[in-house]
This record gives C-alpha cells, structure tokens and sequence, in this order.
C-alpha cells in the first residue's frame, strides 16, 4: 500500500498547482514500480464512490481499475465523439460495458484510474469541463478525501434459497426444437440461445467477492467487473476477445465449438482431440471465422486466419481461430458494430438469427453477451461478456448459451450450458 499512498500524496500535490479557469481535459499522472502487495479489486471493493469498473486482460499483463465518473456516456459512439475532440490526449482511456444490442452501453472517463503494464502502475487523475477545470479540480479534492484504506475482500459464505432458470429445462427443449425447425425451414444457420438462472441467498452477495473468487480460479480469462451503484452490479470471467486494437493493428477472434473439461490432463487431452476432430463443432467455429471476415474485409487490409486451437478452462475447452488484420482507419465505432454481437453470441446470419432470439427467449440479455473493456484513441480492447452474471443485492443472475446448427441435440446443449455456467455458479453454491 506504501507505493498507493505515496502516489496518492503526489496527485494531491499536484492538485495544489494553479488550475486554469477555462474548459478542457487534463490529467495528472504519477508512475510507480510495483514494489509491494496491491490489490486493486480490493481497493475499490473498500471504496464507496461509483461506478467502478475493474477489468484484467487474460494473459495478466495489463489490470486496471477505475474509480468515479467524471462524465459518463450511454454508448461507445458518444465516447468516442468526446475523445476526438482531444487528439493532444491520446492515451485518455474511457472504460465501461457495451450491451448485447450494441448502439446502447455504459461508459465512462474514470476520475481515478490505476492502470498497471507489466512490472509498473500509474494512478491517473482526471479533470475536464466545458465551462471551468478550476471548478472541476473541487469535485477531484473532495474524490481524494473520500477515499478509505484498502482492506482484504471477505471470502464468499452464502445459503443458498432458491434457484430457477429462463426457460426450465422443458421449454430449453422446446426452444432447441423450434430452433432446428427454423434452420430446416432456411430462417437461418446458426442461433445462439441462452439461458438465465437466478439464484437467491438469506443475504445480500457482495459482488467483488464473486469477482476475486472467479479471478482466482478461471485462469486464462479476461476478468471484468463494474459496479453501478451500491446494489449493482455485473461482471465475469471470460475466454473470449472482441477485439485488440493497437493503431491500426486489430486482433479479433472466433471462439466457437465447446466439450467439457477435466481436471486430469490426460482425460481433457481426450477431450481437447475429440473437438479438434468434431465435424458439428468445426462447422460452428468456422461460420463465426467466415462471418467476421466478410464484415471486415471492406474496411481492413487482408486478414489472416491462425490454425484452430483448443483452449483449455475450469469446466470447459473450446476451438479458437484468431483472426490479425490492419484496419484502413482506425475505428472503435466501426469495430463495435461490425463485430458485435458475432455469430459465436447471436448467430448467423446475424439479423434473423438477433430476431429469432428477441422473439423467442424468455429475458431481456442486457449486457450479457456484449461487452467490457477500454477505449482510447491509441488503443482499444473489448472482450465477449460470457460467463457473466448480474448482481443484485440477494439476487445472482448467471447466464450460459449454446450456439444451435443443425443437427444439435437438445440434451447436448443443454449440458453444455450446464458446464458454462458452471464456471461462477460452483464459486456460489458448494454442492
């Protein structure tokens, strides 16, 4: 906590400088090795000042953590309206999630952000206003001074008191059914359906403890987590990228075709072997590969597709093609509405498929099977929100889909959202 504090002490200092009575956007900056133990889900989880958002890139290197709003934005279009007025800023980083319906979302510039890269941290304090940055540096005083120490998150301890899922097993087959039929009937080739479950406990579930739980266990995962309000929240533990943007140099990705997995090496070896081979499992991965390049091929350099991979969670593994490409102008705009939602979340094509689901499922997705992450006009990077649930105070909402194509097998798909879900709901309720 010593680097935190220390960094905290120089933002203050900072703050105590002349602030130009005129609008705009400036920040103050203070980087810092990291030299001692720093959680920073736990330093927000001990804050009282929202939204916050955490997020964590899968191969570790990059965590950040963002705290209060100095401006919000109700969708990635308008986020990215603001940061092109301030080109002399490229690196500022608007966070937030993106709903399954795309043009709707929530994001915001972070009044406090602790990014770390690799070995190194930066705590970053943002100001900006249209009328008066002098007047808006107040509000980031009074921010600083409501800050509480960081303590450890409480590990979760919850009694279950019921548990019901939208649809029930019965109409879950009942929609694979009339899914099928569909696809017979030529409506479409692929429709991925999904299911909520909701769980109820005697008390309320604290939502950065479900969080810390399933970043300890969900390895090669992004981990996201935003916090609405005090009784809000939603976040998840997910294999899946959107998409990496670095420039021009976009990174995306179909993640489509699952089994199970298993704790013995050996046994999910088989099973790995088994999905590379599966005829139904290929197919669906490679009608995610063939519709993300026809919606990128207009507007980016050629695009490159890897060799498939098998990639290896908890509770199951799943076939990932990545995708590398250069965009002709750097978009997060354009990225956003070309790739999501893609056929690994709706479907394919994606429009009857969208319209099969609307009609069809029993709950409103909200921000499940969008998506969470940052943008800058440098850089940019969104993951698939899956394996995801939705906190609300004694109520856990877990949500788990299966991609339909013909020839799927209720009972099938059915354990396999069985399987996904399994990834948060073991962490709440010990069978």
């Amino acid at each position: 906590m010593h680097s935190l504090t220390t960094a905290l002490e120089g933002l203050s200092r900072q703050l105590a400088d002349d602030i130009p009575d005129t609008p705009g956007l400036c920040h103050f900056d203070v980087t810092f090795p990291l030299n001692d133990a720093f959680d920073p889900l736990a330093w927000l989880s001990a804050q009282q000042v929202f939204p916050q958002f955490y997020w964590q890139q899968r191969n570790g290197d990059e965590e950040l953590a963002a705290l209060g709003a100095v401006t919000r934005f109700d969708s990635l279009a308008a986020a990215r309206r603001f940061l092109l007025q301030f080109p002399q800023y490229p690196d500022t980083r608007i966070v937030g999630l993106n709903a399954f319906e795309p043009r709707q979302g929530d994001l915001f510039l972070p009044r406090l952000s602790w990014l770390r890269l690799a070995g190194r941290a930066t705590l970053r304090l943002q100001l900006w206003s249209d009328t008066s940055l002098r007047g808006d540096a107040d509000n980031a005083r009074a921010l600083l001074r409501a800050l509480q120490a960081s303590k450890s998150i409480a590990p979760l301890a919850l009694r279950s008191t019921g548990e019901s899922h939208h649809p029930d097993k019965s109409g879950w087959l009942s929609l694979i059914g009339r899914a099928t039929r569909a696809i017979a009937d030529g409506e479409f080739d692929k429709v991925v359906l999904a299911r909520a479950t909701d769980l109820q406990f005697s008390r309320p579930v604290c939502p950065a403890a479900l969080m810390a739980a399933s970043r300890r266990v969900n390895l090669r995962c992004f981990h996201f987590f935003m916090q609405f309000d005090a009784h809000n929240a939603f976040l998840g533990s997910t294999p899946e990228r959107l998409w990496r943007r670095r420039g021009e140099l976009l990174r995306t990705e179909a993640l489509a075709g699952t089994v199970a997995s298993h704790a013995d090496d050996f046994h999910a070896a088989r099973l790995g072997d088994w999905l590379m081979n599966d005829d139904k499992n290929q197919r669906e991965n490679m009608l995610v590969v063939e519709d993300i390049c026809q919606r990128l091929q207009h507007y980016t350099q050629p695009l490159e597709v890897l060799p498939p991979q098998v990639v290896r969670l908890r509770k199951v593994q799943h076939l990932r093609r990545c995708i590398w490409t250069a965009l002709r102008q750097p978009d997060d705009e354009q990225c956003l509405m070309l790739l999501q939602p893609t056929a690994a979340v709706a479907g394919l094509p994606r429009q009857p498929a969208r319209e099969f689901i609307a009609r069809h499922e029993p709950f409103d997705r909200e921000w499940y099977a969008g998506s969470a992450g940052y943008l800058s006009l440098e850089q940019s990077e969104f993951c698939v929100a899956l394996r995801s649930a939705r906190v609300q105070e004694n109520r856990v909402r877990l949500y788990a889909g299966a991609g339909i194509v013909s020839g799927s097998d209720p009972e099938q798909e059915w354990q396999e959202i069985e399987n996904k879900a399994a990834g948060l709901r073991s962490l709440l309720l010990r069978d």
